[in-house]
């Protein structure tokens, strides 16, 4: 089968992904390594790393990647993340959070540092040139932007680079004063393809037919796409001035009304900001036609939830679902293959799909 996906970089001229990108196993299984392996990923916030000698267990992307890591606040207050897998056997190091200066693994007692250094293994002393540098805990990337963290695998790009440029935009809100709300978090699970949701979320072409209400909120004559080089932005204008957000006069957005700014970052993270704060969304693959989307809310400013492009967030939602689903039903058909793009609409959705075709076709 050939697994190279080609898509023009010329809007004009593209075609959308191939429907078999959203239904052949062999293709989503290749996504593992082509694509989420050399990405970064976001794995919360580092609200419960405060105290120093602390380290808590993540699974990356449970049921698709699964893989096990370690974070870690050592002595120094440095967090840094590891592999949660024994370079002995194995085994799975740390199930549940603790707080300790020292991993000790419960298989046959090799131990290491809680940075992931190695330190000792019993009835070793005859083994010959060990330890070697495989013997400590691999070490992943990690990235803290405002509480937020984030690991890179084996990343091909610099997440620092898009965050400088997201606080030039957005730096005048009160970020340190972000605070995760469980209330207004949950998890949704739907029966499609994990990029079929991004597809849906790149563009705002449909928001006049799928979101009557937020439609009503949203000046769609005016919404913006603006491509970057790993993320792009959507600005979601408002019809009124009381639902946006307060821009400084000094700020390039500044008299504009501006009622959301949607971040999307390759390939599956959506940081939405709103005069309140910000709704991560995170879409997790777990099936090759099933997907489950995580919500967390990060609240500045809980006066003005439920306002303006956020104002029923959980119904925007449902509609998004439906509609998704009914396209995976669609790109099943026998006779769809590929489809066109509005070069005036679905730049978000060609950046992806270009994005798609470039992690695919790299050696």
């Amino acid at each position: 089968m050939v697994t190279k996906i080609n898509v023009d970089k010329d809007i004009r001229l593209a075609e959308t992904l191939p429907a078999k990108f959203y239904k052949n196993e062999k293709l989503f299984d290749i996504t593992k390594k082509k694509i989420f392996l050399r990405s970064w990923h976001w794995i919360g916030d580092d609200t419960l790393l405060k105290e120093k000698n602390t380290i808590i267990p993540y699974n990356i992307l449970p049921e698709f990647l699964d893989e096990p890591v370690l974070v870690s606040c050592s002595e120094v207050d440095k967090l840094t993340c590891f592999s949660n897998v024994c370079t002995h056997r194995g085994n799975l190091l740390i199930k549940e959070k603790c707080k300790s200066k020292k991993i000790t693994c419960k298989y046959h007692g090799r131990r290491f540092d809680n940075t992931g250094k190695y330190e000792y293994m019993p009835e070793f002393e005859e083994t010959a040139n060990f330890p070697r540098e495989c013997d400590n805990l691999h070490n992943f990337s990690l990235f803290s932007w405002n509480s937020l963290l984030f690991v890179g695998l084996n990343p091909s790009f610099q997440i620092e680079n898009i965050f400088k440029t997201i606080n030039d935009r957005i730096s005048f809100l009160p970020l340190e004063k972000l605070k995760l709300d469980e209330t207004l978090s949950k998890d949704y699970v739907i029966n499609a393809n994990w990029a079929l949701y991004c597809d849906n979320y790149l563009e705002g072409f449909h928001v006049p037919f799928v979101h009557k209400d937020l439609n009503d909120v949203l000046d769609y004559n005016n919404y913006e796409t603006e491509i970057y080089e790993y993320y792009n932005i959507q600005i979601g204008y408002s019809k009124k001035d009381e639902e946006c957000f307060t821009i400084p006069k000094n700020h390039k957005d500044y008299g504009k009304k501006i009622a959301a700014y949607y971040y999307w970052l390759f390939p599956n993270l959506m940081l939405n900001f709103y005069p309140w704060g910000i709704s991560v969304n995170l879409v997790c693959p777990i099936e090759i036609s099933k997907t489950k989307i995580l919500f967390r809310s990060y609240v500045f400013d809980k006066s003005k939830l439920n306002t303006g492009a956020s104002g029923d967030l959980d119904k925007v939602e449902m509609e998004d679902e439906e509609i998704v689903q009914s396209v995976q039903k669609g790109v099943n058909s026998a006779f769809y293959n590929t489809g066109r793009f509005s070069p005036t609409k679905e730049k978000g959705v060609h950046h992806f799909h270009s994005l798609i075709s470039r992690f695919f076709n790299e050696k």
